[in-house]
């Protein structure tokens, strides 16, 4: 698993169920918005959204 999945993994988790009680429309327009943005990073770097890690999208 890359370091990128545990930090989505939370977003998701603790930033937008726990602390920002978000409404599911919200949590599933986030979750479409990731899956693009992944997509897109994966074609530029050439490899699968699930072995992107940070220093693909330029985090560190």
């Amino acid at each position: 698993m890359s370091a990128l999945a545990p930090v989505v993994q939370a977003f998701f988790t603790d930033r937008l169920v726990r602390e920002r009680h978000a409404s599911a429309q919200t949590i599933a327009a986030y979750r479409d918005a990731w899956r693009l943005l992944l997509g897109f990073a994966a074609k530029r770097v050439g490899t699968t959204p699930s072995a992107l890690d940070l220093d693909d999208l330029g985090c560190r």
